[in-house]
């Protein structure tokens, strides 16, 4: 331990036992982890993607069916989720597990970097982390943001560890596995898994190293390792795919931090309404502690100012840096949704932790405290929602029975892409509509035109197409237009309909599922379309 980790030793306080810890995390990382079905649509697409890669065998490009590539993220994600399924089986605890996983790496980190920042033994700033509302929750979704969130951490700690630690070669290894960090990092999320270099750099210009040794032909090597790790598959995937580097560069980063293109909260105050919540809710509870830094960190930072004070004070003065810099980032950015600060409750959960202990206070019953986040996870399991895909899959088996299902086609209609997962592996899960527009070379909004998939499938008895109820007319006339008839499948069903208070509650809109043959010759070619219906 350097002389600046061990002159910043806190007081123990009253502390856990070590196997109370690590079962009260267990317990948290995987109680109701699979109870609660896939909601669409960030967990059904994310599941699609991979369960595809199982089928295809593809694991390079990422699709959303047969036909059509998803370039929106890197593979990373996919491949721990296909890998998860391809062991457990397709199923949502197992498409859950890599999210719970990197919950369970964070909280070991934050664990090992109050040992070595602090000298404490590192039980309750694990525990705070791994006991705010905003970690706790991301445990149980499906999304990039926990594995990101895990490489990140893994790279702050290996910073970290080069620089609290004894001076050597370790200090070495350790920078090269921050790169390599980063690296899997990038093939997470992209450029964003790069926005704590940030706070590193900056540390490491306003607190040069106390041993003046240079560490650039360690940083080399790590830059070797991080392109190492990061760079093949891009290399790959562009080479394949004209076009696809200008829209990583242009639509994926370019727009969704200059524009509000993809409506999500860039308006000037957004940054308030969805940061600012999220700090404060998803710090609970622990958010007084939270608001009790955020009041003292402006005299804090006019004490850093000082170069013998950051250098006395580099502990949180690098944390304060991590939390700080990447959020002011995110806060210019016009793309704002909540989880994109999930990495920061890291640095969060200590300078919380450090506040905590520096006020004298205790930490609270951590037994009520973990039955607290238990009952809300089951709630949360058990309540309706209009994104749970399962009771809609139910209820398509049902009026496809007997015939097995290959291709589900949403026609004019929001497709659903969860139900891949209930469904079974051969589905492919397609939205069409019948007026196309032109649309982009990536990401189009629809997989082709409704014309385009009669001709592929019609009278297929194991394609089944689905609508909106209230869209039911229009598609019946259109059909008839292209000479095609529609069979309606049993009556419209709600997902909810055998619990009327749920449908109220999510604003459930029936649905129509139909097959699709072509019209019989004696059909009229003129008059109405619908005669005969």
């Amino acid at each position: 331990m350097t002389a600046q980790a061990a002159a910043v030793v806190p007081p123990s306080g009253r502390g856990w036992p070590g196997w109370r810890v690590v079962l009260a995390v267990l317990v948290l990382a995987f109680a109701f982890l699979g109870s609660r079905g896939l909601w669409d649509p960030d967990e059904g697409r994310y599941t699609n993607v991979a369960l595809i890669m199982l089928d295809s065998g593809d694991w390079v490009t990422p699709h959303r069916n047969d036909d059509v590539a998803h370039w929106t993220k890197p593979p990373l994600t996919y491949w721990a989720i296909a890998s998860s399924m391809a062991v457990f089986g397709p199923n949502p605890w197992a498409a859950r597990l890599p999210s719970a996983l990197s919950f369970l790496i964070c909280v070991w980190l934050v664990w090992a970097l109050a040992r070595r920042l602090y000298g404490d033994d590192g039980e309750d700033p694990a525990l705070i982390y791994a006991t705010m509302l905003m970690t706790a929750g991301a445990s149980q979704i499906i999304t990039t943001d926990f594995l990101l969130t895990a490489c990140e951490t893994l790279a702050a700690t290996a910073f970290v560890f080069s620089r609290f630690g004894p001076a050597g070669r370790n200090a070495n290894a350790w920078i090269v596995a921050m790169w390599a960090a980063f690296g899997l990092g990038f093939l997470t999320k992209g450029p964003p898994a790069l926005l704590p270099v940030l706070a590193l750099v900056a540390f490491s210009v306003l607190v040069p190293r106390a041993d003046g040794v240079r560490r650039w032909p360690a940083h080399l090597l790590g830059l070797a390792a991080f392109l190492a790790v990061a760079l093949p598959w891009y290399l790959v995937v562009v080479h394949r795919t004209p076009g696809l580097l200008q829209y990583f560069t242009g639509q994926e980063v370019v727009n969704r931090f200059g524009s509000n293109e993809f409506k999500r909260n860039g308006q000037w105050y957004g940054w308030l309404l969805v940061y600012g919540g999220a700090l404060l809710l998803g710090s609970l509870p622990w958010s007084l502690d939270v608001l009790r830094l955020a009041r003292r960190l402006p005299e804090r930072i006019r004490f850093w100012s000082d170069a013998a004070v950051r250098r006395s004070d580099a502990s949180t003065f690098l944390l304060a840096l991590w939390l700080l810099l990447p959020l002011v980032v995110f806060c210019i950015a016009r793309s704002r949704l909540p989880l994109y600060i999930l990495p920061l409750f890291v640095p969060l959960a200590l300078l919380a932790w450090r506040q905590r202990v520096q006020d004298g206070r205790r930490m609270p019953g951590m037994w009520a405290l973990l039955v607290l986040v238990l009952v809300l996870k089951l709630v949360i399991a058990w309540l309706p929602s209009k994104q749970n895909a399962e009771p809609l899959a139910e209820r398509i088996r049902q009026h496809a029975a007997p015939v097995p299902i290959d291709r589900l086609v949403f026609m004019d209609d929001t497709p659903r892409y969860a139900l891949h997962l209930y469904l079974g592996l051969p589905v492919r899960i397609e939205r069409t509509v019948m007026e196309p527009t032109p649309q982009p070379q990536f990401s189009p909004d629809f997989d082709e035109s409704a014309a385009e998939e009669l001709a592929e499938s019609a009278g297929d008895p194991k394609t089944l197409w689905i609508t909106n109820q209230k869209h039911w007319p229009t598609v019946q006339r259109w059909l008839a237009g292209q000479h095609y008839v529609g069979t309606q499948l049993g009556a419209p069903f709600s997902e909810y309909e055998r619990q009327p208070w749920a449908r109220a509650v999510t604003n459930d809109e029936p649905r129509i599922v139909f097959r699709v043959v072509r019209a019989a010759p004696s059909a009229p070619a003129n008059g109405d379309p619908l005669q005969g219906y």
